[in-house]
């Protein structure tokens, strides 16, 4: 399996993954999220895995900020990541992580936040965000899943809200909605 950039012509293929990985249309919420996060110029980093000629898995990056005290900090934040239905659970989703926190690292950002199974990715070294002293970017975020990974270049002071770019807002991909958001809390809160 290779992971590398993803070329132009596999942007359609790239597209299908997502849309099945989330059991979405071909044009849905999530795969309109990354057409509008290029769009907006806040895309940083595609990233596909490639086995036998195939896309089996993307990953995306994008810019948003930490509204720390002293100045707004420019972060990624990994989303979506996505593995074909039929190659899940085979170490397509952990190579992926790897290799954008290792795209992460190389652009110098100093955090990446995402939203998530804090047991899934906790596995991949990413931390409970609101422990390190940030805040989800709405009260829809789960504080569980609200998670992040420090990387060189972060700083102690380098904590607050993550604001996400417009395109997170505009296809509502924020976060949860109920009913989906108070099954959650009632997971949480009942232990």
């Amino acid at each position: 399996m290779e992971i590398r950039s993803v070329m132009p012509a596999e942007e359609l293929a790239a597209d299908e993954v997502v849309a099945a990985a989330f059991g979405e249309a071909p044009d849905g919420r999530v795969v309109q999220m990354m057409r509008a996060l290029e769009a907006g110029g806040a895309a940083r980093a595609s990233l596909v895995a490639v086995d036998d000629k195939q896309v089996v898995g993307h990953v995306g990056l994008s810019r948003s900020w930490v509204d720390a005290r002293r100045e707004l900090v420019e972060v990624l934040v990994l989303s979506p990541l996505s593995v074909r239905p039929d190659r899940q659970g085979r170490g397509v989703g952990t190579a992926l992580v790897a290799a954008a926190l290792e795209t992460a690292e190389g652009q110098g950002a100093p955090a990446v936040f995402l939203e998530g199974s804090p047991e899934y990715y906790g596995r991949r070294g990413f931390s409970l965000a609101c422990a390190l002293g940030f805040e989800p970017p709405s009260t829809r975020v789960p504080v569980p899943g609200f998670q992040v990974v420090l990387l060189a270049s972060y700083r102690p002071w380098m904590v607050g809200r993550l604001i996400y770019p417009e395109a997170f807002w505009t296809t509502d991909t924020v976060g949860l909605r109920d009913p989906e958001l108070e099954r959650i809390e009632a997971l949480i809160a009942g232990g």
